[in-house]
């Protein structure tokens, strides 16, 4: 899997929240100022190369729809944050989170829980 551009990402989250659409209705989502239809309908053909998306086609037009979950892309994304800057460490995440926001005891003990929940 490929990180995605702001770009792509943006779509992305359009079309996890659609689930299917066309390049209109991802268009519609799409706050102001809004791209133009061809940038946003190569971007989504980026998206396909890429194999984050696919389609079906209705003559000539295309439905597209996400093939790559968006718990997927976001597991990619922790663990590549993670390696990247944290040394593959989720403690010196936290850590930097407790350090950077002012986060209490109370708030990690919150995350630490809600983290344990999650695996079981």
């Amino acid at each position: 899997m490929r990180e995605l551009t702001r770009a792509e990402e943006q779509i992305m989250q359009i079309l996890w929240d659609l689930e299917k659409g066309f390049v209109k209705d991802i268009l519609e989502k799409m706050s102001e100022p809004k791209p133009a239809y061809n940038t946003v309908s190569t971007i989504v053909r980026i998206l396909e190369r890429k194999g984050f998306v696919s389609h079906k086609a209705y003559g000539k037009s295309h439905e597209y729809f996400p093939i790559v979950s968006k718990d997927e892309y976001r597991s990619f994304s922790i663990k590549n944050l993670l390696s990247g800057y944290f040394g593959g460490s989720f403690s010196r995440l936290a850590s930097f989170f407790a350090k950077d926001k002012n986060l209490d005891v109370k708030d990690l003990e919150k995350i630490l829980s809600e983290v344990k929940d999650e695996v079981k």
